[in-house]
């Protein structure tokens, strides 16, 4: 496109803020001569440039310096001088009352106090108790500082605010003033620098006051048909325009309630239940010995106040009976006294395998065959680095059903992770206090290029189902955890960095869409 028709281009696409600044344009105008010229609001002026800035008419760039400002009792010092050196200069070496000084040089005595306490900072007077009350003079510092260090200064920010145009001394005294009520107030100043281009001055050769163009087509317009006749503004659609951040929802809440989904489709049934709750139904009910590592303060986050909680009676006397000998499941049971107290604890929940515990509880043969998850919050005593955290979502489900078996579990995980967008999965054995066999679910990562794990799952050993159920029953089950399952899709390494609220992260984050 030649130059010319560039211009054309221009000018039939200017906006009304647009054209009364253009015709304002010279080598060197600044932003508030702009702004007195063309008799618009700052704000409108600043859109108009930057308006003007996208079509190339001229590039805007900001300064910023550090100035200072007199403030109201400021500007007062500068003609009448500062309170303290107003009342100095009528000092001398001699006591004199306090109240009679003030009526002779007619000084403000809502100020006498603050003035004094200046002085005697400055270390300028002497007060002695007299016949009528507070007497004062100046000492022999004050009768050879009588002349104001402050004003030369004051009268110097009147005519050039810039704070670097300041030495050493003076910006000391400026501390000292800045610590006094409206006197002077530091600022930082923006200044708008307009670089006019080659087109632009091109541009503002035109005559553009002369130039009519139409903002809108209305219905009189159709009517009359006078519409032929006029010409209308261009508008240019691949031009800038800011990015409009709608409100959705946190990318993490976006997967559960996809994940969520899965399982409902699925026919589960969804659990809730509280983070707070007794070391008995997160640990002993699940056949987790008292004496079990997880337990101890390093792992899990116990209640200060209250800090025990009450136990159901029919079923800590079975759980008691299986961990001491294993009850009428068949096992030894762990060998060991059985401590209420222990059970009662208070804490933080550390998986979600707590809410499957106090369900198994509930249910009779007849409920049977039952499907549950849930997808909440557990806690656990972990160091916080790139690879754990000690506040995170579990993906908690169990199927209680006679019939069920090993491979109903693995086609489940299987199932799952594929929906979650896994093809390759890896089973490997594990160990867990509370279900045997046990395994471990590993996913193939494309990115990585490596395996990772991502839970643990098995069926639930009779000291947990006969004790909790009053019967036994296979009971398939697994926890995951959810922020490992979702890393991959979101290009995330640090799992910290979900929820560090990076406002930029949230906007840009894709949808969790599989």
């Amino acid at each position: 496109m030649s130059k010319s028709n560039k211009i054309d281009q221009i000018i039939n696409s200017l906006h009304p803020l647009e054209k009364k600044v253009a015709l304002f344009l010279k080598k060197d105008i600044n932003f508030e001569e702009l702004i007195i010229k063309s008799k618009l609001k700052d704000v409108e002026v600043m859109r108009a440039l930057q308006w003007l800035s996208n079509k190339g008419v001229l590039s805007l760039n900001k300064t910023f310096e550090n100035i200072i400002i007199l403030e109201k009792y400021g500007k007062q010092y500068v003609k009448t001088d500062l309170p303290e050196y107003i009342f100095l200069k009528s000092l001398t070496n001699k006591f004199e009352d306090v109240n009679k000084l003030v009526k002779k040089i007619k000084f403000d005595p809502v100020e006498v106090n603050t003035t004094i306490g200046q002085l005697k900072k400055l270390n300028f007077v002497e007060i002695q108790k007299g016949k009528n009350g507070i007497e004062i003079k100046a000492n022999e510092a004050g009768l050879k500082n009588k002349q104001n260090p402050y004003i030369k200064l004051l009268k110097k920010i009147e005519i050039d605010q810039n704070e670097d145009s300041l030495n050493k001394d003076e910006l000391n005294l400026i501390k000292d003033l800045l610590k006094r009520k409206q006197i002077l107030k530091k600022e930082v100043k923006r200044t708008e620098i307009i670089t006019i281009s080659e087109i632009g001055f091109e541009l503002i050769k035109k005559d553009l006051s002369k130039i009519k163009l139409e903002e809108n087509l209305n219905s009189d317009m159709l009517k009359k048909g006078d519409w032929k006749d006029k010409t209308f503004r261009h508008y240019d659609v691949s031009l800038n325009v800011p990015k409009i951040s709608g409100g959705k929802e946190h990318f993490v809440n976006q997967a559960i309630e996809y994940c969520k989904k899965i399982w409902t489709d699925l026919g589960f049934e969804e659990l809730e239940g509280t983070c707070v709750d007794t070391a008995f139904w997160d640990l002993d009910s699940l056949f987790v010995p008292q004496d079990h590592p997880a337990r101890t303060m390093q792992d899990t986050f116990y209640i200060d106040n209250p800090s025990k909680g009450t136990l159901p009676k029919d079923i800590s006397k079975k759980v008691k009976e299986v961990h001491e000998n294993g009850a009428n499941t068949g096992s030894i049971g762990w060998r060991y006294n059985w401590s209420e107290k222990e059970a009662s604890k208070l804490m933080l929940r550390t998986h979600t395998t707590i809410l499957s515990a106090k369900k198994l509880s509930e249910l009779k043969k007849e409920d049977l065959p039952k499907k549950y998850f849930s997808v909440n919050k557990v806690f656990r005593n972990e160091t916080l680095d790139w690879k754990h955290l000690f506040e995170f979502f579990q993906v908690e489900g169990i199927v209680v059903d006679p019939n069920a078996n090993f491979q109903n579990l693995l086609g489940y995980l299987k199932e799952f992770y594929k929906k979650m967008g896994y093809d390759k999965i890896r089973i490997r054995p594990a160990y867990f206090p509370y279900t045997s066999p046990s395994i471990e679910i590993e996913v193939f990562v494309k990115e990585k290029n490596s395996w990772i794990e991502l839970g643990g799952a098995g069926i639930f050993r009779p000291e947990v189902t006969k004790t909790l159920l009053g019967f036994e029953c296979p009971v398939l089950a697994w926890g995951q955890g959810f922020e490992r399952i979702i890393t991959s899709y979101f290009n995330i390494t640090d799992l910290r960095d979900i929820y560090k609220n990076d406002l930029e992260q949230i906007k840009n984050m894709r949808t969790f869409i599989k």
